[in-house]
């Protein structure tokens, strides 16, 4: 489940500080809170990968894994505030800021190519 991702180019964020790191610098970042639930699996795994294929992209690809990667993935909430803790979620930042949010209830029961098309749409605004 982690390597997923991390096939994909999304770099794996493991302590507080490099979370800090990642979402606060320049550019573009796109952070998947990933999970072990069935909707990580077969639409937000599958969603954040196909949403790369389209002409922009985030400059960088981050991923705190929900309930393994646990002070990552705490520290990683608290930049997505006013936003719950929501597993799994996709916030894209720009420049520090967040600038779009996918929570759990945007991806479950919907496709891999809804989640793309959204992320994308996104994409094409911020980046």
């Amino acid at each position: 489940m982690k390597t997923d991702l991390t096939m994909a180019g999304f770099e794996q964020l493991q302590t507080p500080e490099q979370v800090d790191k990642a979402l606060t610098q320049q550019g573009t970042v796109l952070c998947v809170v990933n999970s072990v639930c069935g909707c990580a699996a077969g639409a937000a795994r599958p969603g954040a990968k196909q949403s790369l294929a389209g002409a922009k992209r985030p400059a960088k690809l981050v991923t705190v894994f929900a309930g393994v990667d646990t002070d990552a993935t705490n520290q990683a909430r608290k930049h997505f505030l006013p936003y719950p803790p929501s597993s799994p979620s996709m916030a894209l930042f720009k420049d520090g800021k967040l600038v779009h949010f996918l929570e759990r209830h945007h991806i479950e029961g919907r496709s891999a190519e809804m989640i793309a098309e959204n992320l994308m749409m996104a994409y094409d605004e911020f980046c």
